[in-house]
């Protein structure tokens, strides 16, 4: 099918973050009295809000996150992005063969709005959206509900149905999937690990692509009558 709006996750998608920010999670849960792995870290919350890191603290250990774990958390993720942070390899030539396409595309994060301006901004992205950032504090429910996937589409005045999302976690597949949307999973990402793709196709992903090279979309075609398979990535 054509699609009329094409919606990026930012970690992972976009840029290669995820690693980042999961190594600094478990450094912080560990410090604040939660003993906790990257691998767990993975597995819990990849794709998913800082609201699901308090709630998971609370369930585990009966009491509220310190009072300053949020804010060392940013911090610390912010500096390590400034040393660290690169974007996917060639996410480039896929957004601005979209933008010559005219297919519009926007980014919905589970990522706090400072923390993904400073992303896209040291990856040299941000121009890219201008006003099509979306984040979790948007909505009432982060991934994998599909709230956050929803507003996007209404904002941009697109069908749910015609909308791509382009995703590296489950809860991110399973929101998507839930707005009634075609979901592909990217598992081109450094913090992807044997058997991510298999969790993908278990959350319900439509595709998976490794590469950003392998990314292609039908032209745009909201007011045409027929649509053309084109590849937007560099070769």
């Amino acid at each position: 099918m054509a699609f009329d709006l094409v919606i990026f996750d930012c970690d992972g998608v976009l840029v290669d973050s995820e690693v980042i920010s999961c190594a600094s999670l478990a450094d912080q849960l560990t410090a604040a009295g939660l003993p906790t792995s990257h691998e767990e870290v993975m597995a819990r919350f990849l794709g998913r809000s800082t609201a699901a890191i308090a709630e998971d603290f609370r369930a585990r250990t009966g009491s509220e996150l310190p009072e300053e774990f949020l804010p060392r958390f940013r911090l610390d993720v912010a500096e390590r992005m400034r040393r660290e942070l690169l974007p996917i390899p060639d996410i480039q030539g896929v957004l601005e063969g979209l933008r010559t396409l005219g297919l519009p595309f926007c980014v919905a994060s589970s990522s706090e709005r400072p923390r993904l301006d400073l992303a896209l901004t040291l990856t040299g992205l941000i121009d890219f959206f201008d006003a099509r950032i979306f984040n979790a504090a948007m909505v009432a429910r982060g991934k994998p509900a599909p709230d956050l996937f929803l507003h996007a589409a209404e904002t941009l005045g697109a069908d749910p149905a015609r909308c791509l999302v382009i995703e590296d976690s489950p809860a991110g597949v399973l929101a998507g999937k839930a707005a009634g949307m075609t979901v592909w999973g990217f598992t081109g990402g450094s913090h992807q690990r044997a058997g991510s793709a298999e969790t993908l196709v278990k959350a319900g992903a439509d595709r998976l692509f490794n590469r950003m090279q392998e990314f292609d979309v039908p032209e745009f075609t909201r007011n045409h009558g027929q649509q053309r398979h084109r590849q937007v990535a560099p070769r």
